[in-house]
């Protein structure tokens, strides 16, 4: 008669049977499961030649046999509230009127130059009108105004004319006074399409708020004509050069529309202030009888 099959350790496969139902321990029942688990890795870690001690120990130290592996939050304990942010990194939800039109305007404004730069190189659409344009900046530029008006100061012969040419002087003064220390305080950048081909640049003309191109293009022309005794073809002639001097700063790439429009305002606020204070041979004889002894 054939032998009763028989288990690993020699026991009758029966007798393994009923002593693992009948132990409460037994992995049948789910109390020796990690023990089960801790066996098989023994054997394992003895198959691949690691000590079986130092295997143990691992796995005691791993995180799914270590305690309080995970932090727990006690229970009651109030969490500190999270530090706020600094005023400028905070997202502003609900913008001004002020300010979303004040981003619309320069959005347009941004796009408008854009499109006007229509010679701010040689590869523009009017990159032939370029030099014709770079020509007519030289006629608004600052050191052109002030040799010119220098040297009709000093080739004048009459009183009344040079009474005009210091006040004109003045203003001129004024205007590059003016004109740098508002674009040192707004550091307003070029457009990108700007070429650095400028003539005669000093360290402010990097900035482009205000067009001074502007500011003397309107100050000069208010000047000549409050001044000077012009016909009528002339008087146009003045306003035309004036306003192209503007359009061409957009034009050549050098401003932004805005920089020429506030450019006209400001030459032309100036302007008053020459005029309130009029230099004359009355209210400021000793720059007079200076300027005749020389």
């Amino acid at each position: 008669m054939a032998s009763p099959r028989r288990s690993v350790e020699g026991r009758p496969l029966g007798a393994s049977v009923s002593s693992n139902t009948s132990n409460p321990g037994s992995p049948a029942h789910g109390g020796g499961s990690s023990g089960r688990f801790e066996f098989q890795s023994l054997l394992s870690s003895r198959a691949a030649g690691v000590d079986p001690t130092s295997a143990r120990l691992r796995a005691s130290e791993s995180p799914v046999h270590r305690r309080g592996s995970f932090p727990v939050a006690a229970a009651g304990s109030s969490q500190a509230p999270p530090p706020s942010l600094p005023e400028e990194d905070r997202m502003d939800l609900n913008p001004s009127f002020l300010g979303i039109a004040l981003r619309s305007l320069l959005a347009i404004d941004l796009w408008l130059s854009k499109k006007l730069g229509v010679c701010a190189g040689e590869s523009s659409s009017w990159g032939s009108v370029r030099p014709l344009m770079k020509l007519l900046e030289i006629s608004g530029h600052g050191i052109t105004w002030l040799l010119g008006t220098l040297y009709c100061l000093c080739r004048s012969d009459s009183w009344a004319g040079r009474e005009v040419l210091m006040n004109l002087l003045f203003a001129l003064l004024l205007d590059l006074l003016v004109v740098a220390l508002i674009k040192g305080l707004v550091r307003r950048p070029r457009p990108a399409h700007n070429q650095m081909d400028m003539f005669v640049t000093l360290s402010v003309d990097k900035y482009s708020f205000p067009s001074g191109h502007a500011t003397r293009a309107s100050l000069v022309s208010r000047f000549i004509l409050k001044h000077l005794v012009l016909a009528i073809p002339l008087r146009v002639l003045v306003v035309l050069w004036a306003f192209i001097l503007g359009l061409s700063r957009v034009m050549l790439g050098r401003h932004n529309v805005t920089d020429v429009a506030f450019g006209f305002f400001l030459g032309y606020m100036q302007y008053s202030i020459v005029d309130y204070c009029w230099l004359s041979p009355h209210n400021a004889p000793v720059l007079f009888i200076l300027w005749n002894q020389q």
